[in-house]
């Protein structure tokens, strides 16, 4: 099958997912230019790709920008423009969206929704319950807690709604949790969720995101993120500190099987409800021993899984994307053929990430990453008068080494963080330093 590819591609979104998004897109043959809203001016210094200072929350802005650029795709990449509708409004003026309606989107912005949708499709997720705000589900999320303990299971608390990866609470005890409990229930809406409860569950994880068409799903390369904030896997969750392609222990029969048991079923029960789903399917797993396990849905790519996803895919991404908006992907290959090698992201972080992060703060470096051979992708930055880039965010910049294995790139990546610095800078020296056995090597 011969599939047309879109010249002009406006992408919604200004992280290091958009810049690794406008990167791989620019690159590719027939694309004409990338337009990027509202972008930064990291992104903005890739060959092939503008940026538009646009609301990316306003469907109507994003509408009329769309149509004053002669956009022939828009490419949501974040959750929030996905969860206030931008691709329900870009549907209704019949302009090419790859990103889920508002509707589609919940599997997201509610870990609840998440969590019915999975058992009425019979994915397999971690015991849950779901709690609305008030001092009545306050008293019931805490005996659901201890239930979980007594069972000897440990405890997650997650909020419901989106928290920009930083919702997601790992307890360590039961008195912990209890403790927990009031910061997401209180003073909170008393008709809808507010957290989920959930079961422990133990194992290595992986992500296998797919191109989704609301019906057909094809697998990116599987990745693996390092969601907290210091080495050894110690401090609180973050959005992701680092992340490392392909996965010795996930093989492609593994992402075959999962996309029999965890996208196509859902993709399938979203469809017998009237909202299908178009755009990047996102299963977070626990590679348990009982199996693989769905933690979460994210209806949109990962970040900064992306940033080493995409400079590993084989080909051409534009066209696929294309195909998925108007429900025409080919049924294969199901596993998207990868290029030979690894990649290993680090990511910047700013001081004070996750919580208030310090801004202003001049970025050394950069030029020396980049000689050297790494992708450098901007994900809170912006321009300094000198030329340069300062701080302006938590995660700041995601340096991405390639080799031919794991532990090439992995040091090629580790050569560009170390390169690149500023005051209170944070980072991780573990991403990919350890890795799990192979699929299928005995234990």
């Amino acid at each position: 099958m011969t599939l047309d590819v879109p010249r002009r591609i406006l992408v919604i979104g200004s992280g290091g997912r958009e810049h690794a998004l406008a990167w791989k897109l620019a690159a590719e043959a027939s694309v004409e230019q990338v337009v990027v809203a509202p972008g930064s001016a990291g992104i903005a210094g890739t060959p092939g790709v503008r940026c538009m200072p646009v609301n990316a929350l306003s469907g109507a802005s994003v509408v009329a920008l769309a149509r004053a650029e002669s956009i022939e795709l828009v490419v949501i990449g974040p959750e929030a423009p996905l969860a206030a509708g931008v691709a329900d409004a870009l549907e209704a003026a019949g302009v090419p969206v790859f990103g889920p309606d508002a509707s589609a989107a919940r599997l997201e912005s509610s870990k609840s929704f998440c969590h019915e949708i999975a058992e009425a499709a019979g994915v397999r997720m971690a015991r849950a319950r779901s709690f609305a705000g008030g001092a009545e589900s306050l008293a019931a999320a805490g005996a659901f807690a201890q239930e979980l303990a007594a069972s000897g299971a440990g405890i997650v608390l997650k909020a419901d709604g989106l928290a920009g990866g930083k919702g997601v609470v790992v307890t360590e005890s039961l008195d912990e949790a209890l403790g927990l409990l009031p910061s997401f229930l209180t003073d909170r809406p008393t008709d809808r969720p507010a957290l989920v409860v959930e079961e422990r569950l133990t194992g290595a994880e992986a992500s296998v995101i797919a191109l989704c068409d609301g019906k057909i799903a094809l697998a990116l390369p599987v990745a693996r993120d390092h969601k907290r904030l210091r080495d050894g896997d110690a401090g609180p969750n973050t959005g992701g500190m680092g992340a490392y392609s392909p996965l010795p222990d996930v093989s492609d029969a593994d992402v075959l099987q999962v996309l029999a048991s965890v996208h196509r079923p859902i993709l399938a029960e979203m469809a017998r409800r009237g909202m299908p789903f178009r755009g990047f399917l996102y299963a977070g797993l626990m590679l348990t021993a009982e199996g693989p396990a769905l933690l979460e849905i994210n209806a949109r790519l990962g970040d900064p899984e992306t940033q080493v996803i995409l400079p590993r895919l084989g080909v051409a991404l534009s066209p696929l994307l294309l195909a998925a908006a108007r429900s025409a992907l080919p049924r294969a290959p199901e596993v998207l053929p990868v290029l030979d090698g690894a990649a290993v992201g680090i990511v910047l972080a700013a001081d004070g990430y996750p919580g208030d992060p310090h801004k202003g703060d001049a970025i050394d470096g950069i030029e020396t990453a980049l000689a050297d051979g790494a992708l450098v992708f901007h994900a809170g930055t912006a321009a300094a008068p000198d030329g340069g880039f300062t701080v302006n965010g938590g995660r700041v910049l995601a340096l991405v080494g390639r080799g031919g294995d794991i532990a090439s790139a992995r040091a090629a990546a580790e050569r560009a963080a170390d390169a690149v610095g500023w005051p209170g800078m944070q980072r991780r020296h573990d991403i990919a330093a350890q890795m799990p056995p192979a699929a299928g090597a005995a234990s």
